[in-house]
């Protein structure tokens, strides 16, 4: 049974999502990411592409280098990395990292947000998606 990674921190959805990817605790890949320079507090980590393509390339995991405009969730590869929430603040782009995941003939979204009943969502309704990173598991 999966078990997703909830967040430990109220920024660290990006963490939380490569942990999802890499399958690992939110305190392996924190530890991780700290190690690397890279910390929750730090809030370009939602408006920023970088860290999580570092912490991915550190495993050896292959993404995308551009962000791909969302067009359908039948369009998305097999593993992406989704910003959802997107918004702007006082000129800066900002938004919440998911992970959109196709397996077994399922698609599902491993989203780490705390508030959540469940961390596997299909209400794909509700999420609108502004652009992906394809990842590419070897």
């Amino acid at each position: 049974m999966l078990k997703p990674v909830v967040q430990e921190e109220t920024s660290g959805c990006g963490i939380a999502s490569v942990a999802n990817i890499l399958g690992k605790t939110y305190s392996e890949m924190k530890a991780e990411a700290n190690a690397m320079g890279i910390h929750a507090s730090d809030e370009s980590l939602w408006s920023d592409t970088q860290y999580v393509r570092r912490m991915l390339s550190s495993a050896g995991v292959e993404a995308s280098d551009e962000e791909i405009p969302f067009e359908s969730w039948e369009a998305l590869p097999d593993l992406a990395l989704l910003s959802i929430k997107y918004h702007r603040e006082e000129g800066r782009d900002f938004w919440h990292w998911v992970v959109f995941k196709r397996a077994g003939g399922r698609s599902f979204v491993l989203d780490s947000a705390s508030y959540l009943p469940s961390n596997i969502r299909q209400d794909f309704d509700a999420m609108q998606p502004k652009w992906f990173i394809e990842v590419k598991k070897a």
